[in-house]
């Protein structure tokens, strides 16, 4: 009986080290993220090869701005946490300033990005991406509607 007593715990430990020593996945890069995108967007679309390779390029530029201002801000949140920890009500107030200017750039990049693909859109295609978003099917369906943000052309 001992000796099962030891050796559920040694199994355990041998299952649990490999599965520990794994590293965490890489997020996909900011072209990956564009050609996945760009993708559906053919999919929904039937975009040219010459609308995709543009719509790659906005896109990739796009989530490559995005994803600077994304790990610069990882620090706000790390002293947002901070200041409520501390109850320290300025600090919040700034904090919260600096986050919500950087959410405004994100706003900006997203929709910057998606009137540039817009552009590149026949007038049959946009008819299509119009139909597709009347009827919350559409790339561009954004998380609006009570208590989340207003639905706004974009489609990440």
């Amino acid at each position: 009986m001992r000796i099962k007593e030891l050796l559920i715990p040694i199994l355990a430990i041998a299952v649990a080290i490999p599965v520990l020593a794994q590293t965490p996945p890489k997020p996909p890069s900011a072209a990956d993220m564009a050609k996945r995108q760009v993708k559906t967007l053919t999919t929904l679309l039937s975009l040219t090869s010459a609308q995709q390779q543009q719509a790659i390029t906005i896109y990739t530029n796009a989530a490559t701005a995005q994803r600077a201002i994304v790990e610069n801000d990882k620090g706000n949140h790390d002293a947002l946490r901070a200041a409520i920890k501390n109850n320290d009500s300025a600090t919040i107030d700034l904090v919260a300033g600096t986050i919500a200017q950087n959410i405004a750039q994100l706003t900006s990049i997203k929709a910057k990005a998606d009137a540039a693909f817009y552009q590149i859109l026949t007038s049959d295609q946009q008819t299509r991406l119009s139909d597709l978003e009347n009827e919350h099917l559409g790339p561009w369906d954004g998380p609006g509607g009570p208590g989340g943000p207003p639905a706004a052309m974009g489609f990440r």
